[in-house]
Parts: structure tokens; sequence; C-alpha cells
């Protein structure tokens, strides 16, 4: 199971893009990542967030179906809000951070999994009152 992280903040959403392996290199993504084995799907969002971006998330409920992956995996995706919401985030692993509003996420060059989502974050999105 992979888990992921929809993180929105004055109506904008956080994508990363990705510096390494070289053929996702570029491409955007949302947080997250594996989760351990015993470990309930929203710590595993929490860890990852803390892990890929240094900041604490408050994990809301899950956004769009499951996204099937290579391997068998799955990719599921949580709504997410920082717990402090001055925190600023950045870029532990990945080349970049972004915040994106509703009209600027499908421009976004998402790696394939999270781009299957598109529609589910906009609607996110437009639902926490993005315009």
């Amino acid at each position: 199971m992979i888990v992921g992280a929809a993180i929105v903040r004055d109506g904008a959403l956080l994508a990363q893009q990705r510096a390494y392996p070289e053929e996702a290199a570029g491409l955007w993504e949302l947080p997250g990542g594996r989760v351990e084995e015993g470990e309930p799907e929203e710590a595993a969002v929490r860890r990852e967030c803390a892990e890929e971006l240094g900041v604490a998330v408050e994990v809301g409920d899950r956004v769009g179906a499951d996204v099937p992956l290579p391997g068998g995996k799955v990719l599921r995706i949580f709504a997410a809000t920082l717990a402090e919401p001055s925190a600023r985030p950045h870029a532990v692993e990945h080349r970049a951070l972004r915040w994106v509003g509703t009209s600027d996420v499908a421009g976004l060059d998402w790696l394939p999994a999270d781009r299957v989502l598109v529609p589910e974050l906009e609607k996110l999105l437009r639902d926490t009152g993005s315009a």
C-alpha cells in the first residue's frame, strides 16, 4: 500500500517535483510513500509528510478511489491540512514544491498514478473554497 497526502492550504494544493529516479525526474506528485508493516494508513501519511516536507499534518478523508500501481500495489490518497497553518513545507527529497489552485492542477506534468486523481483533486479544492 502506498499512501499520499492532498495537502490544502488557502485554496491551494501542495505538489512536489521528483528529483529521481531519472525516468520520473521533473514530474509532479503528491507527498507520500509506503505504509510500513503494521502501520495504520493515517500514521503513514503523517510520517511521510514529516520525512518529505518537514511538517506535521492532520489527516482527513479519502480522496478518490484507489489507484492500481505496478507490482500489485495500490495508491490511496487522503486529504490533509498542515497541523500548524503557518508551517512552511520544504523539499527534503524533491526538486521543488509548488502550491497550485484549482485552475492549475490539470496543467502540471503529474506522475501517471497522480494524474488519474486530477478530477478528484480539483473537486477537493472546489469543495474547500478555492477559486
